[in-house]
């Protein structure tokens, strides 16, 4: 955007305006609130066209406190909120409004367009944000005096007017096609679902239990099995465990006496339920060791790699999303991932992602997890851990979940109290390697949609990137020489300001 057409010219904010603050009348007043003047706040900056807005103030307020009033299409921006960790909300005024103190409004000069000042606003947008933001003790805020020095390129005001007609045709045009992905998304997340919902009540293998009746395991046998299975384990770690007392001995009883192995927990199946084919169970009686929440740790470039929570996604656990800890290989030893493991989100802002769970399949790389993460190893000769990981993320458990989550500090949580009670239906072995394998070809056809739904939404930020960047390099619509040069326009600007009085509030 250095190039611009010779009838162009760039300008700081400070030539074009200044930029106003407001402020919040009294709420004890009362005779300043539910007036007929729209008070804008950050939470009224979601569209482009502020014509109505959440509150509403009275003339009296205008007169008596800090809140100001703005003509219509005055530009407003954010100046104070979280969202500047990432955005700069722009927004026109429709209507005569006044704002709060976390926004800050220019009223453009004759010239100058206030829709081409916040399409501009738009186009500089992670530029202003890289520049004029600091971060706060709390929020993130803008500098003003940095934004007041920030240079934009004006065109002539009829160029104005055709950028703006034009970015605005193209970008209604880019709009429809994302209403229409987004829609196709919610599809997919909807199918996905109602998979699940099918799975685990039984009706996606139906047909395969009536056909492989010598593979079913009544509840009894079920039972019965398990319950032999894992006193064999027991007995067999017992032996072990006696043979390394007698050489522990035999050596002088030098070092630690080994540990006598725990009895394992006694399997009970629960109830049958009159709309499941299966029996169900507890978590706690799945588990072949007790849960383990992961450790803090801090960032340290060079230390030994730790998960972050974001690489919990869609069941999987992705091994890129790491850091590196203040801690050894030996203090991070006891958090190693391995195999079959299944990792479970102990917290999240969202409660439609508190306790997602991921599933390691392949042998990883030497790498821990974090405290974020609590980590289940199950008895796989009750249960597959990738039955558990789609179960895990059915409607079947999530209502169990959310329902167990206490919110703190605006985060929604779950601890291994909660997990260990969850209940699960428990097919036989043989019905949950049918479920696995016939829901998981149906998820990746959807997993397959979605990805491919996100790299297009992806395609269409790009597009609105590049349409701004040809808007405000002169590209996106042709010169007319017939057109006002912008360096005249700044001028005319800068003598009327010089003879127009400052007036005080």
């Amino acid at each position: 955007m250095t190039d611009l057409p010779c009838s162009w010219a760039r300008a700081k904010f400070s030539d074009l305006g200044p930029w106003i603050g407001g402020g919040t009348p009294s709420k004890r007043n009362q005779d300043f609130w539910n007036g007929p003047i729209a008070w804008i706040s950050p939470k009224d900056m979601k569209t482009t066209v502020i014509w109505e807005t959440i509150d509403k103030i009275t003339a009296e307020a205008v007169e008596r406190s800090s809140a100001r009033c703005v003509p219509p299409k005055s530009v407003l921006i954010v100046t104070r909120s979280g969202i500047l960790a990432h955005s700069l909300p722009v927004a026109l005024t429709g209507v005569a409004s006044a704002l709060n103190q976390d926004l800050k409004a220019m009223v453009p000069p004759d010239g100058i367009l206030g829709d081409y000042i916040a399409w501009a606003l738009r186009a500089f947008e992670h530029r202003i944000l890289r520049t004029c933001r600091k971060g706060g003790t709390t929020v993130p805020s803008i500098e003003m005096p940095r934004l007041s020095v920030f240079e934009i390129p004006v065109a002539p005001t009829n160029e104005q007017r055709r950028i703006v007609e034009r970015i605005e045709a193209l970008f209604e045009d880019i709009d429809r096609g994302v209403e229409s992905l987004k829609a196709a998304k919610n599809g997919i997340a909807l199918y996905r679902q109602s998979l699940l919902k099918s799975a685990f009540e039984g009706r996606l293998t139906a047909n395969w239990r009536a056909q492989n009746l010598d593979k079913v395991e009544t509840p009894d046998a079920l039972l019965a099995r398990i319950r032999k299975e894992r006193e064999a384990r027991y007995q067999a770690a017992l032996e072990e465990w006696e043979q390394a007392v007698s050489e522990w001995r035999n050596d002088g009883k030098e070092g630690k006496r080994p540990a006598k192995p725990k009895l394992p927990e006694r399997f009970d199946l629960l109830c049958m339920s009159d709309h499941l084919p299966w029996p169900r169970a507890r978590v706690q009686v799945l588990l072949n060791a007790p849960l383990i929440n992961g450790r803090s740790v801090k960032d340290k470039a060079g230390g030994f790699p730790v998960l972050r929570l974001t690489a919990l996604k869609n069941g999987r656990i992705d091994f890129r999303k790491s850091k590196e800890g203040d801690w050894s290989r030996d203090d991070a030893e006891p958090f190693f991932v391995q195999r079959g493991d299944i990792f479970i989100a102990r917290g999240n802002g969202s409660k439609k992602l508190v306790g997602i769970a991921g599933l390691i399949l392949d042998d990883p790389i030497p790498i821990a997890f974090p405290d974020t993460m609590i980590r289940a190893r199950l008895d796989t000769s009750a249960v597959q851990p990738e039955y558990i990981v789609l179960a895990w993320n059915s409607s079947i458990v999530r209502r169990q979940i959310e329902k167990a989550a206490r919110t703190t500090a605006g985060i929604y949580k779950i601890n291994q109290g909660h997990i260990c009670e969850f209940v699960l239906p428990l097919p036989s072995l043989a019905e949950q390697a049918e479920l696995v394998q016939v829901l998981q070809g149906r998820l990746e056809v959807a997993e397959e949609l979605d990805l491919e739904i996100e790299a297009s939404l992806a395609r269409a930020d790009a597009l609105r990137q590049s349409i701004l960047k040809e808007a405000f390099s002169g590209q996106l619509v042709p010169q007319d020489l017939d057109d006002e040069h912008a360096s005249d326009l700044l001028e005319r600007i800068k003598a009327e300001r010089a003879m127009t009085p400052v007036t005080k509030r």
